[in-house]
C-alpha cells in the first residue's frame, strides 16, 4: 500500500483552503472575532483487507449534539492533548477501541469549521492490520466502513437542504448504503476526495 501512502501524502501538499459548514450556504454572515473550539477527527483508512476502507461511526440517538448521525471517531481537544493528533487518537481509542500505537499518521487536511462553532482539523492514518473494534456504550451506536473508493468518487456526492433554525441549509450527502453520510462528515469527505484527485 505504499502507493497509496505516497498518493494521500502529495494530496495533502496541495494547496486547499479549509472549509465549513457554510460552504453551500452563500448568505450566511459569520460574526467577526467568533471563538471556535478546537477538535480533530481521524479518517482513518484500513488497508489490509480486500479493498482500502474508511472507519466511520453511528452516534448514539441519546446523545445531545448530532444524535444519530455518522461520523469519523474523534472530539474536542481536552486540556491534556498534546495536539490535534493525540486527541484523535485518543478519541478513536475510547470510541471504537483503536489502539493509539496503530494508525500511521500520514498528515492533517485544513481545518472545517461547523455549525456548532468547532474548528475541527482531520488527521489522515492508514491502518495496516486489525484491531478488535468496540463501540463506546452511550456514544457510538455503530462502527462500520465504507469503501476508500466510494468516498474518493466525487460524482456521488449530491447537494440537499433543510431548514434549520428558520434557514434553509444546504450541505453534501454520499449515501453508503443504509447509511445516511451528510454534513460536516460529508463535506470533509468531499474536501479529501478532491485533494486526492488534484494529486
Amino acid at each position: 500500500m505504499s502507493a497509496l501512502a505516497d498518493h494521500i501524502t502529495t494530496a495533502l501538499t496541495r494547496e486547499g483552503g479549509a472549509t465549513s459548514d457554510f460552504d453551500l450556504n452563500p448568505d450566511v454572515v459569520l460574526p467577526a472575532g467568533r471563538k471556535l473550539r478546537a477538535a480533530s477527527v481521524l479518517l482513518a483508512i484500513e488497508t489490509y483487507g480486500a479493498e482500502p476502507s474508511v472507519i466511520l461511526t453511528k452516534r448514539s440517538s441519546a446523545l445531545k449534539h448530532h444524535p444519530g448521525q455518522i461520523a469519523f471517531p474523534g472530539g474536542k481537544q481536552d486540556a491534556g492533548d498534546r495536539d490535534v493528533i493525540d486527541t484523535a487518537l485518543r478519541e478513536a481509542w475510547e470510541e471504537i477501541s483503536l489502539p493509539r500505537d496503530l494508525p500511521r499518521i500520514l498528515g492533517t487536511m485544513p481545518a472545517h469549521e461547523t455549525v456548532t462553532s468547532f474548528q475541527v482539523t482531520p488527521i489522515v492514518a492508514l491502518i495496516d492490520r486489525p484491531f478488535e473494534t468496540r463501540a463506546e456504550a452511550g456514544e457510538v451506536a455503530e462502527v462500520f466502513r465504507t469503501p476508500l473508493a466510494h468516498v474518493l468518487d466525487t460524482s456521488r456526492y449530491r447537494v440537499q437542504s433543510r431548514h434549520w433554525r428558520g434557514v434553509e441549509r444546504r450541505y453534501f450527502v454520499v449515501p453508503f448504503g443504509p447509511y445516511y453520510i451528510w454534513g460536516a462528515t460529508a463535506r470533509m469527505l468531499r474536501n479529501f476526495a478532491a485533494l486526492m484527485e488534484s494529486a
